[in-house]
């Protein structure tokens, strides 16, 4: 009998287990009779293969479509894997109507209940093409409480992609588009319309009476005939169509609510906090981080105040900026506000933190409540590492640890003044130098060069004249044949050498002619000034 029980026991806790990976949810849990609405199965578990089982469904919902989609994300460093199911159904009755559970293996959702409004069949009027409703959630509200306005644009023929919607703009309202525009089918007397339906959030700013201006919906209906041209224009004359105006009632703040409080009307709110690590037995210099996380529905996440700061003998607090989100739901905005800080204890002893408090104010049962974290008290022990004797002869403030900093700064202080001094004496020193520093000539002097070409020349030797007078030539300041070419007696003898050395009359070769040349040569200043000219023209020519 206990092993049975114990067996029971178990298989219980693993049906939980298995029905917590696998989630059903609604798109819209209040819809008008002939509306599609979309069932959305979610299963986290990724060793579980197939798909869900529909038929419970076709009972009471037309099963008009289902996708499937495959989703990756990481959440405290891990990667986790889910896959969706998106059905969109169409109940078959109206009141109230329950999605049965669904079965998944051995997991199983929860069953959802929904509310299918009866639709006026009452009126024998033709409905035009394209027609555009609105509707709020609720006719008064507080001042900056949320209220929401669905607007809804019905379409009997299809429609171009030229179809617009002006904007919601209200002086004396913040407006937020809740998501993305959402497409659906419904029967409006018997006649299948498509839906495009956009959600508002709305905060009147002032009370008073506060109305919500009209939007222009335009489209072009694609209309065919017999003379359809698909390459000229499109036929069909574009349809403006306008939502009513609706009156709110935006009221003040109650007389009750506490005139130094932040004003925060809200269907609901929650206050939690979290630790890293857990404050058990913290010690003198340890750091612990704490996470204060507001949630409100209602609200969006700018609308929320910053938490109050009571300030902790015995804490040093170092503050993080704070992260805001907004969520959609199907009741419109949740604003989120997590502020973070950490919390390091500067003595030993009991630290208490003081309790943190909200006050809020509950729209759906209009009565002011308060949200709190109660008060904690830390026992911080001692650090022993933190713990320093001061040593004996010193006075406090003078010890070498005050020191110490001080002589550092003083020593790199002193270095850099020194290395300065020396960069400066070293760019002096190079300042002083000359640009191009002379070289000292090798190899002999030109004197000698010269004495050597005057030798080969009264020997008549071709071939060491010619070296000779190339060794003579690279020490001077022109080429050879620069100087052949503005002395014409060098020019002649030249051509006598050459002819000397590459002919076999060379031993009749006669060097008094070079010599002489050589000895003429005027030298390169005398030479260049004469024919030197002005190279540019005159300023005034006559």
């Amino acid at each position: 009998m206990n092993r049975l029980l114990c067996a029971l026991f178990f298989c219980l806790i693993g049906t939980q287990v298995w029905a917590a990976s696998f989630s059903a949810t609604v798109d819209r849990a209040r819809l008008n009779e002939g509306e599609t609405f979309d069932l959305i199965l979610e299963s986290e578990d990724f060793t579980q293969f197939g798909t869900p089982d529909f038929e419970p469904l076709k009972q009471q919902f037309e099963v008009v479509s289902t996708r499937q989609e495959n989703r990756l994300s990481t959440q405290a460093g891990k990667t986790l894997s889910s896959t969706r199911w998106i059905v969109t159904l169409l109940p078959r009755q109206t009141g109230y109507v329950v999605v049965p559970p669904l079965k998944l293996g051995e997991a199983q959702s929860q069953p959802i209940t929904l509310q299918v409004i009866k639709g006026d069949t009452s009126g024998n009027g033709k409905l035009a093409p394209i027609f555009i409703d609105a509707s709020l959630d609720q006719e008064s509200v507080y001042v900056q409480a949320q209220v929401l306005l669905t607007l809804r644009i019905y379409h009997s023929v299809s429609l171009y992609d030229d179809s617009s919607l002006t904007p919601l703009n209200i002086p004396d309202a913040r407006v937020e588009q809740l998501g993305d525009p959402r497409t659906f089918e419904t029967d409006v007397n018997g006649v299948r319309h498509g839906v495009i339906e956009l959600r508002y959030a709305i905060f009147p700013q002032q009370s008073g009476e506060l109305t919500i201006p009209s939007q222009v919906f335009s489209a072009t209906p694609a209309t065919r005939d017999q003379n359809y041209n698909p390459f000229g224009p499109r036929p069909g004359r574009l349809t403006r169509v306008k939502s009513p105006e609706i009156p709110v009632t935006v009221k003040p703040r109650p007389a009750s609510w506490p005139a130094n409080a932040p004003w925060l009307p809200a269907r609901s709110l929650t206050l939690s906090q979290a630790w890293s690590p857990e404050p058990d037995k913290p010690s003198v210099g340890d750091s612990l981080t704490r996470n204060i996380m507001l949630r409100v529905e209602g609200l969006s996440s700018a609308q929320l105040p910053p938490l109050p700061v009571q300030d902790s003998p015995g804490l040093r607090r170092y503050p993080d900026q704070p992260q805001q989100r907004n969520e959609i739901n199907a009741n419109g905005l949740i604003g989120s506000r997590e502020e973070s800080e950490a919390l390091v204890p500067s003595q030993s002893g009991q630290v208490t933190l003081p309790e943190v408090q909200v006050l809020w104010w509950n729209t759906e049962q209009d009565r002011l409540e308060t949200a709190s974290l109660p008060a904690r008290t830390l026992d911080v022990a001692v650090n022993p590492s933190l713990e320093v004797e001061a040593p004996v002869g010193h006075q406090p403030g003078t010890s070498d640890q005050t020191n110490n900093p001080l002589w550092i700064w003083q020593l790199a202080c002193a270095l850099l003044a020194l290395t300065t001094a020396l960069g400066f004496g070293l760019w002096w020193h190079a300042r002083r130098q000359p640009a191009i520093l002379p070289t000292a000539q090798t190899g002999p002097s030109p004197r000698t060069l010269l004495d050597d070409l005057k030798r080969a020349c009264q020997a008549n030797d071709p071939q060491a004249t010619r070296q000779a007078l190339d060794a003579w030539a690279r020490q001077q300041p022109e080429t050879l044949a620069d100087m052949a070419a503005r002395f014409e007696p060098l020019s002649e003898a030249m051509d006598g050498l050459n002819g000397a050395l590459y002919s076999e009359t060379g031993h009749q070769w006669q060097g008094e002619s070079l010599w002489k040349a050589i000895r003429s040569l005027p030298a390169l200043e005398a030479a260049a000034n004469p024919q030197e000219a002005n190279p540019l023209p005159p300023l005034y020519p006559r």
